[in-house]
């Protein structure tokens, strides 16, 4: 029998009636004669909650500590949605991350998978059961819980997939797959079919909140096909896939999270050091003669404390940064459309801090209160 892996984002399991539709879709795909595995999020803001509890206990909480913490929200999820299920007289069971065999680094808070163990996962499809495992968890070597960073429930999916062999995983949310921009900022942006799996990385790492850019890389290397679809509307997807054509200009990504760390060259190699050992995300580095900067994501709960410890080493740090990213198929060879998109920022009073240029994308730096304008104005000079 084949294998489908089906993943539900918070949004989709908020509240209960929510939930209850979740395990009738669920139950609708056991019963077409497939083996189901879901994996599942905390409900609603769930997760966010917990981690304002922890640093209402402690501005820097220990990171193991927010591990063991932030893992109780998908527990209680998954253990809700199999008695929704079970209700429904569709058997199911419950797993924890480290139930299923998903074992990862010893870096709490943003752990990587190293490999997956799914034998109890196989032994209770081999009985007929749904198995719902909770997705952004898994367990070191040491035997000690990880987390695997935002959004690490699509990673999760995916290598899920990967090991069981399935050879697809749905990605469901509360959009109906991938579009041209966030349509909350641009309400004419288009709907995009589908995606090859290197545009989908970029618009990714770019911000794009609909799939993690991890489980993307994860995808490619696996082979396994991406399907992002909506919890609540039956229609329209974007499949991320190895054979997709791809769009000509396919997206228009902002990013509203960044900060710029200006450090002397020399002290380039311990910036990254100290940015990394701090829990930042480099998203760019460069050298400009005797200076160098560092562009980091600030979506870490201890950003404060990492500031304040890089600007005691006398290093300057520029807050409040966000991008705007255009992702398209060859965008390095077109000179003209990167153009066009300073050229429409320019238009709308929005000052460059600086730009950056790959293959498959242009990023723009900016502030971040001008992201969503930006997006706006080089959307439409991309049409």
């Amino acid at each position: 029998m084949s294998v489908v892996v089906q993943k539900f984002g918070g949004s989709s399991v908020a509240d209960v009636p929510k939930l209850e539709r979740v395990a009738e879709k669920v139950a609708a795909t056991r019963s077409s004669g497939v083996d189901v595995v879901v994996v599942i999020s905390a409900m609603g803001k769930t997760t966010d909650q917990l981690l304002a509890l922890a640093h209402e206990v402690d501005p820097n909480p220990p990171r193991r500590e927010l591990d063991m913490l932030l893992t109780t929200g998908e527990r209680v999820s998954m253990a809700l949605l199999s008695m929704a299920i079970q209700k429904r007289g569709c058997d199911a069971i419950s797993f924890t991350g480290s139930q299923s065999g998903i074992m990862t680094n010893d870096r709490h808070f943003d752990a990587r998978i190293i490999e997956v163990r799914p034998w109890r996962i196989e032994d209770e499809l081999a009985r007929g059961r749904v198995v719902i495992v909770a997705g952004y968890q898994g367990m070191s070597y040491r035997r000690e819980i990880t987390t695997l960073g935002r959004g690490g429930s699509d990673t999760t999916a995916i290598a899920l997939a990967a090991a069981l062999g399935a050879d697809r995983a749905e990605i469901y949310s509360d959009v109906d797959g991938v579009y041209s921009a966030d349509p909350r900022v641009v309400p004419d942006a288009k709907h995009l079919p589908e995606l090859t799996y290197e545009q989908m990385q970029e618009m990714a790492e770019a911000g794009a909140k609909v799939l993690n850019s991890t489980a993307v890389e994860f995808a490619k290397r696996a082979r396994i096909a991406i399907h992002a679809r909506s919890t609540f509307q039956d229609g329209r997807q974007t499949i991320v896939h190895e054979g997709a054509t791809g769009d000509a200009a396919a997206a228009v990504v902002g990013r509203k999270d960044l900060a710029r760390i200006r450090v002397s060259a020399s002290d380039l190699e311990d910036a990254l050091r100290t940015s990394g050992e701090l829990g930042l995300s480099v998203r760019e580095s460069a050298l400009d003669g005797s200076e160098a900067h560092l562009v980091v994501s600030v979506s870490t709960p201890d950003w404060a404390a990492a500031r304040a410890s890089l600007e005691a080493r006398g290093w300057t740090v520029e807050p409040d940064l966000g991008a705007v990213t255009v992702v398209a198929r060859e965008l390095g060879a077109h000179p003209t459309a990167m153009a066009a998109a300073m050229s429409a920022l320019a238009r709308v009073g929005i000052s460059l801090r600086g730009a950056q240029t790959a293959p498959l994308r242009w990023t723009g730096l900016v502030a971040a209160g001008d992201v969503d304008d930006a997006v706006r104005a080089v959307h439409a000079a991309m049409e």
